[in-house]
């Protein structure tokens, strides 16, 4: 009997091993499953919005006199794309897998001042047509001139049109790519007919077309041969943007085998300008920073186990009251700081997007949060801290208990709304602009309702769950008693005031990021792909020690000089690197960005103002955990009377 039972154990087991090995192999975890085509399958082109770098603004592909389908068809979208701005319709491009198509006519259209003068807007702000084949954005490659061997950088998206002169003029005049060539790149199945797309590029081209006769369907091109092997489109006459011009659109679709597999299609597109530059900083960042770390360590260890050993073998009364140091304020040490309210809702905040950050952290470097999930990041934020208010509430009430306080209702409403009401605050203004200037980047009613009762109905509630819970824990003992009577603060040295000590506390921290903020930053606001995740992580790891550290040692010398006023100071150490990421940001802003219009510039600074303040709240709460673990460790471990 007992041996069937091994056995049934043992093939159950074994049943769901092989269920798991089998769908660990069947799925491709980053993005969508892959789609197989056969020769002549139709493939659906879908057209995204216009971005440009120059105004952070997007617009709706068919705002601009493009050529439409009979019938527009917006795609499902999720919340995190809402946000991003991105408005995924269909196209009137016609692909038919592994079949070229040369000089195709797409459709004929004659401007009109007004048409001519958004065309025209749109050009000087470079704004850029973005494309989607298969999941996969359509780039524009560019050779690097900095390389000796050939190879390409990856554009997204093609330039509306351009500006220059032709034909003698001195004047500039505007010109609209109204000529693209698809090259559309695909990996065949070796045993099948079948074949994946692993690639779609397209190289744009302004055409003055011509025809002969009365323009009708059947219309043929003199300017553009459908039968040649390949369309020359020459450069000379390019289609001019001005009132009561005739434009004609037209592709051309090409198609090229590839030997990179499904799987491996997004590396190319991920593959960045300055690869070798950012490896080289990212390495030599984490070096430097892990060599501080070390050296603080050390000092701090070697130290305060000398304190602790001499502290511990005095004999008589007489002999410690000679001492001086951090054990003479041991009855001050733990007494609750002014505005302890205030500080338990921003260290439950903290605890709340810590948790966000970090589970955010581990599903991007398991792959869910790739780029080929358009979306996932922004959702993925959003519904981690709305689901870490519970963690949030439990470490604010926590606290507040230990503070001895009472009225965990309050410090419970104060957590719930406080950050989210001012960042919503800055975000609903901020959404107030952006429909002002009629981009599609405007979030909807719909989904400002969606976010709301994401707070309201979701966060809130949980906030309050986790506060319930930690205020009905016991409150954890102090090491030492607290006195009735405050003792009195010697002057400090200049080098120990709270503002510079804080401000100097602040760099190290921002040290540890400060380069990959730049990739990050390039990432956001020039439209570039990151993809990193397992660095950024590395980072972030280095970050909290680093945060920990410097406050840890920043408040032992305050302890030193006999100042017990640790626990606002130690949140501000830490948490003042916000000031230096959002002057870093200021700095970014006028030295590597092309913002002119000042709606753009507000957009800009209210979204890294949101940015910075998250980042306070992080790092604050960092260094204000490891100086309680500190402070509650030394005073433990000596002999006090």
């Amino acid at each position: 009997m007992a041996k069937d039972r091994t056995s049934t154990a043992a093939a159950f087991y074994l049943i769901i091993w092989c269920v798991f090995f089998v769908q660990g192999h069947a799925f491709y975890l980053p993005g969508v499953a892959p789609e197989d085509f056969d020769k002549g399958d139709t493939l659906n082109v879908k057209v995204n919005k216009l971005t440009s770098t120059k105004t952070q603004l997007p617009y709706s592909y068919y705002t601009l006199p493009f050529c439409r389908p009979k019938t527009i068809v917006d795609s499902a979208e999720n919340l995190g794309e809402v946000l991003r701005g991105d408005r995924i319709e269909n196209s009137p491009y016609q692909f038919k897998m592994r079949e070229p198509q040369m000089c195709n006519v797409l459709c004929r259209i004659t401007l009109n001042g007004k048409t001519a003068r958004k065309l025209k807007e749109k050009i000087d702000d470079e704004y850029r047509v973005n494309m989607i084949l298969d999941n996969l954005p359509l780039v524009v490659p560019v050779q690097r001139p900095d390389r000796e061997i050939s190879s390409f950088v990856y554009q997204h998206g093609f330039h509306v049109g351009f500006k220059g002169q032709y034909a003698g003029s001195k004047d500039e005049k505007y010109f609209i790519n109204n000529h693209l060539t698809f090259t559309v790149k695909y990996h065949k199945d070796v045993l099948t007919d079948t074949a994946r797309i692993v690639g779609f590029e397209v190289k744009p081209f302004s055409a003055k077309h011509e025809y002969e006769g009365q323009w009708s369907e059947k219309t043929r091109l003199t300017t553009c041969d459908p039968h040649a092997k390949r369309t020359i489109i020459s450069s000379e006459s390019p289609q001019e943007v001005e009132d009561k011009k005739e434009i004609i659109f037209t592709y051309d679709v090409d198609y090229e085998a590839s030997d990179v597999k499904w799987a491996s299609r997004w590396d190319t597109y991920l593959m960045m300008a300055d690869d070798q530059i950012h490896w080289f900083s990212i390495v030599n960042s984490l070096m430097i920073v892990l060599f501080l770390s070390g050296m603080v360590a050390m000092i701090m260890l070697r130290t305060l186990y000398r304190d602790i050993s001499k502290y511990n073998q005095l004999e008589t009364q007489e002999e410690a009251q000679e001492e001086t140091g951090w054990k003479l304020v041991h009855g001050d040490v733990f007494r609750p700081p002014v505005n302890s309210d205030l500080l338990c809702v921003y260290v439950g905040t903290g605890v709340q997007f810590f948790g966000m950050i970090l589970l955010t952290m581990i599903f991007a470097v398991l792959g869910f949060l790739s780029p080929s999930n358009r979306g996932g990041l922004m959702t993925a934020l959003l519904m981690l801290f709305v689901f870490m208010g519970l963690f949030g509430g439990y470490a604010a009430a926590r606290l507040y208990k230990m503070f001895k306080g009472t009225n965990w209702k309050k410090i419970t409403l104060q957590t719930a709304f406080m950050f989210p009401g001012i960042a919503f605050s800055i975000f609903f203004v901020l959404n107030a602009l952006i429909w002002g200037q009629k981009s599609s980047g405007a979030v909807p009613f719909g989904t400002m309702f969606a976010l709301v009762f994401l707070w309201f109905g979701i966060s809130v509630p949980l906030v309050f769950v986790g506060s319930y819970v930690g205020f009905r824990k016991p409150a954890p003992e102090d090491p030492v008693k607290t006195n009735k009577i405050p003792r009195q603060i010697p002057e400090q040295a200049w080098y120990m005031h709270p503002v510079f000590s804080i401000l100097i506390g602040g760099i190290l921290p921002f040290g540890a990021v400060f380069i990959e903020l730049f990739f990050i930053l390039t990432s956001i606001w020039l439209q570039q792909f990151y993809y990193i995740f397992g660095f950024l992580f590395l980072v972030f790891i280095i970050l909290i020690v680093t945060c920990a550290e410097i406050t840890i040692v920043l408040c032992y010398f305050q302890l030193c000089s006999e100042d017990y006023l640790w626990w606002w100071r130690s949140y501000l150490t830490s948490g003042s690197s916000a000031l230096y990421l959002f002057l870093y940001a200021s700095f970014y802003f006028f030295t590597k960005l092309e913002i002119t219009k000042p709606v753009s510039g507000m957009l800009y600074f209210g979204y890294m103002l949101i940015a910075s303040y998250a980042f306070f709240v992080v790092t604050g709460t960092i260094g204000f955990y490891a100086c309680l673990w500190f402070t509650r460790l030394v005073y433990s471990s000596v002999k006090i009377d």
